[in-house]
């Protein structure tokens, strides 16, 4: 799945370790991953980021901001919520450009009963007023930054970057291996703050391979998005060369599974797909996984239909959907066309056996 979520009615340190790992994060009382992001209409792909504790060293800036700071009180303690951490994140929300939780109490408990999390909070003092608040979850070997905000009057003191060092530089002292920082999203910079925190002990997730890698070997020509649209884009060419006439589409709910009340229905979740029979939702669609670099043809179910209509034509808004059945998977262009093209000819794209008729003579 690229969009999973996942309400655990308890997790253990170590599990929680694993899912960090695995590029999971935790939200509310849930925990979740996605690959794919929209903002203000725009698609983008979710890099998930750690540092290696193991090898940070603070940076001279962030020396220096400790040492701008200094004449503030911090205190680390077990995280709670009261109507002081309220106020203050109130009037945080206020001077941000980009969505938050409404309250600390839907950001830490969301739908939750109970607390699963062994969460710590970390507090900035101007005298006995409260100036900054961030939250942190602890694994057994790793933490997870989950939420930083502070007094916007405070702005000069960069008290935001002045809690994710704090962060990192209490878990480092604790002995753990590694700081999850979330996500960013190349092309949306309102995350790239995260890339300057520790770049000589930053990592990042790859997709493909799934492993750990130096964000020095991250490349902004492999972002796995547009990797996925070019692989569409040039099997589109490829259709037309064939005459066949096809559809790059945008599907507009392939994170719908976060959602709580269509969470576990497993929906169709790749961001982009290309229409080759025509727009009838009962006819397949091919999608490209960077996961085992192949092209796929599939059949869905459409479980809901909105009352969008699609006004644009590359945005697929119309229906829900859940995928029913993979029906032919390729890494070869030329393989895809002709799969599509022969079961174009010979007019039975609802008779699946067709594939495999096409497969044996491939």
């Amino acid at each position: 799945m690229l969009a999973e979520l996942y309400y655990p009615s308890s997790i253990e340190p170590k599990d929680l370790d694993v899912h960090l790992e695995d590029g999971w994060f935790r939200m509310g009382q849930a925990i979740f991953t996605t690959n794919f992001l929209k903002f203000k209409e725009i698609f983008y792909s979710a890099i998930w980021l750690r540092i290696d504790l193991r090898t940070f060293e603070p940076s001279k800036t962030q020396l220096k901001l400790q040492k701008f700071n200094s004449r503030f009180k911090v205190k680390i303690q077990e995280a709670s919520i009261d109507d002081t951490k309220e106020m203050l994140f109130e009037k945080y929300q206020d001077h941000v450009s980009f969505d938050t939780a409404p309250n600390l109490q839907q950001l830490l408990y969301g739908h939750g009963v109970n607390d699963i999390y062994e969460t710590l909070e970390i507090c900035i003092y101007d005298g006995p007023k409260l100036i900054a608040c961030g939250f942190f979850d602890l694994g057994e070997s790793t933490s997870a930054g989950i939420s930083c905000f502070y007094d916007p009057d405070y702005k000069k003191h960069s008290l935001g970057k002045y809690l994710m060092f704090l962060k990192m530089d209490f878990s480092k002292k604790r002995g753990l291996d590694f700081f999850y920082l979330g996500y960013f999203a190349p092309g949306y910079p309102l995350f790239d703050y995260k890339l300057d925190l520790a770049k000589k002990s930053l990592e990042y997730l790859d997709l493909v391979t799934g492993m750990w890698m130096p964000i020095e070997q991250f490349s902004y020509e492999a972002i796995p998005l547009d990797i996925m649209m070019i692989k569409l884009y040039n099997l589109q060419n490829a259709l037309k060369n064939e005459r066949v006439n096809s559809v790059f589409q945008f599907y507009e709910f392939f994170d719908a599974d976060l959602i709580n009340s269509l969470n576990g229905l497993r929906l169709f979740d790749f961001p982009v797909f290309l229409l080759c029979f025509g727009n009838n939702t009962s006819n397949p669609i091919v999608v490209y996984d960077l996961r085992d670099e192949k092209y796929h043809l599939i059949t869905y179910h459409c479980i809901y239909e909105t009352m969008f209509e699609q006004k644009d034509k590359t945005r697929f808004n119309t229906h829900l959907l859940q995928l029913s059945k993979v029906l032919y998977s390729t890494s070869s262009i030329e393989v895809m066309v002709k799969v599509i093209t022969t079961a174009l000819r010979k007019n039975s794209v609802g008779e699946f056996y067709i594939f495999d008729l096409v497969l044996r003579e491939a």
